[in-house]
């Protein structure tokens, strides 16, 4: 079975920097879209970010130009680095991808991280 595990997460103040990682373990014959999700107390689990397997990126309006996500795919790893973070962004962070897990017939499953927690404090 296939498992992701984040790491990363702490307590920052309003402005700082972190750099969350996720490494997938198992059965995987490749790795296509791997992403970047949040969720706060009381609220509903956004998407923060995704990059493709060809490297193209998305992200959210409220991270853009704060957040870069990048993946290095010989590690099966993806990376979140958060700058100028602001209290809204304290969440536990979960880490997902899509990874192929059978060739013929081709098949790709979700897998999900348990989280990390990210605090930022004012």
């Amino acid at each position: 079975q296939v498992q992701l595990v984040e790491s990363g997460g702490g307590l920052v103040q309003a402005g700082g920097s972190l750099r969350l990682s996720c490494a997938a373990s198992g059965i995987i014959l490749g790795i296509n879209t791997m992403g970047w999700y949040r969720q706060a107390p009381g609220k509903q689990r956004e998407l923060v970010a995704l990059i493709t397997n060809g490297g193209s990126t998305n992200y959210a309006d409220s991270v853009k130009g704060r957040f870069t996500i990048s993946r290095d795919n010989a590690k099966n790893t993806v990376y979140l680095q958060m700058n100028n973070l602001k209290p809204e962004d304290t969440a536990v962070y979960y880490c997902n991808a899509q990874i192929v897990v059978r060739m013929i017939p081709m098949r790709s499953d979700d897998y999900w991280g348990k989280g990390t927690l990210v605090t930022v404090s004012s």
